[in-house]
């Protein structure tokens, strides 16, 4: 099997045991990049993530086969939990995250990875993993009141489920002041899409994640840049509305009788 991968010297003694699933060699890969002076930081973001999405991207090609992307997405996680536990740690900055992703084993990786990384900068961080009913996800909104909450994914069989999560977070409006943000390959490989699904904010990878975050504490989405659904939430607001006013009738005719 031959696979064309970058041109780094690094990333390239660390995919060929990956795929060969040689756990000892590539933990001597990552032994030997922090001996020369690489942070847990660097190769988090520079060489594990773009890992990981080389590997799905191999897949998705048809480049490698389900037990070649198994095997070393295990492995790319393991060493990602060992490289994670040397992070540099910032103080806590005050706000929580919530972070969610599809069920298949690389959205679980990126959602760990971006998880690591928000917790890295001083957030207090909760990953909850893939598969959540949207009841369970709204009852663990309301017990931990985030200020944001990150739904990681690569798959595009995914988007529908997370729309209509978005719908039901805008519909019930439990936590009014809470940001979502929509990560991963998918959201980067269809642009605009995350906007389209009514996120306030969007990140391709968790390192941007993070910075997007930091940099955007109070945005939100509007109802006019959410292309999908948007019909339905307007005649929604509307009804609702209109419900309001009734109400607010009924009381003053009641107090005039």
């Amino acid at each position: 099997m031959s696979l064309s991968t970058p041109t780094v010297t690094r990333t390239e003694q660390y995919v060929k045991p990956l795929l060969e699933g040689d756990r000892t060699q590539c933990r001597q890969v990552i032994e030997h990049a922090f001996f020369e002076g690489a942070s847990a930081y660097e190769l988090i973001t520079q060489l594990l993530w773009p890992t990981m999405e080389m590997l799905q991207a191999h897949y998705r090609e048809d480049a490698i086969t389900q037990s070649t992307l198994n095997l070393a997405t295990r492995l790319n996680r393991s060493i990602t939990d060992q490289v994670a536990s040397r992070l540099e740690r910032k103080p806590f900055n005050g706000r929580k995250v919530l972070i969610f992703c599809g069920a298949d084993e690389p959205e679980e990786l990126g959602g760990q990875i971006a998880a690591d990384l928000f917790e890295a900068d001083g957030w207090m961080t909760r990953f909850a993993g893939g598969g959540v009913p949207d009841d369970e996800v709204l009852k663990l909104i309301g017990e931990y009141r985030p200020n944001l909450l990150v739904m990681f994914g690569t798959l595009p069989s995914g988007v529908p489920a997370v729309r209509r999560l978005i719908d039901y977070l805008r519909e019930v409006n439990s936590c009014p002041d809470m940001q979502v943000m929509c990560c991963g390959g998918i959201y980067k490989r269809a642009e605009g899409l995350a906007e389209e699904i009514g996120a306030d904010l969007y990140a391709p990878d968790g390192a941007h994640a993070v910075h997007t975050a930091n940099a955007n504490p109070t945005r939100k989405a509007t109802v006019e840049q959410q292309t999908v659904g948007r019909t339905r939430r307007i005649r929604k607001a509307a009804a609702r509305k209109a419900a309001s006013a009734m109400r607010h009738l009924a009381k003053s005719n009641g107090g005039n009788d």
